[in-house]
């Protein structure tokens, strides 16, 4: 790793999730469609942590799940799938539920873009929204998220690594850096 240009620690971060969450809440007062799907393989935790304070205000476990992009991807020729990679695994027929599909990193709208061409072709749902911990700019598509916990500005050359641990959220933080 580069060097560190910017950290987020770990209280500031789970204040977003928190906000976050409170806002699909106050848009979604009925929770009887809704569910968490985490992009593969950064937005899984992401969705974790999201679907967990969910449960906090709604009173009632949501259904969370994974999605793989990597078939939807457009750069399928130049990044090969991987030998071990996370399946698409939804816990609920998405054919008219509300997805929020979460991510860790929105950066060029791509892989957001190959998300909910997975989710599609598993069913039609009523809405997808987008919720991303770290927006970072740097849009190739027009894809904008729905709710947002940070915005950074950032150069192409510049890494944001996330890491949420669910089981010890004590070390989690956003880093940014120079490659």
């Amino acid at each position: 790793m580069g060097k560190d240009i910017k950290k987020i620690e770990s209280t500031e971060l789970h204040k977003a999730i928190d906000r976050i969450a409170e806002s699909i809440a106050v848009r979604h007062s009925d929770s009887a469609t809704l569910s968490v799907v985490g992009i593969a393989d950064g937005g899984i935790s992401f969705a974790q942590a999201l679907a967990r304070r969910l449960a906090d205000i709604f009173g009632k476990e949501l259904p969370c799940g994974a999605v793989n992009t990597a078939f939807h991807r457009d750069d399928f020729g130049h990044n090969p799938i991987p030998k071990s990679f996370q399946r698409t695994d939804i816990p609920l027929n998405v054919e008219g539920a509300i997805v929020i599909l979460a991510d860790d990193v929105l950066f060029s709208g791509r892989t957001a873009r190959a998300a909910m061409n997975e989710i599609f072709d598993m069913g039609r749902p009523e809405r997808v929204e987008l919720a991303v911990l770290c927006d970072r700019g740097n849009r190739c598509l027009p894809i904008h998220a729905d709710y947002t916990g940070f915005v950074e500005d950032t150069t192409p050359e510049q890494q944001v690594e996330v890491v949420i641990n669910i089981d010890d959220p004590s070390g989690d933080s956003i880093i940014i850096y120079e490659k």
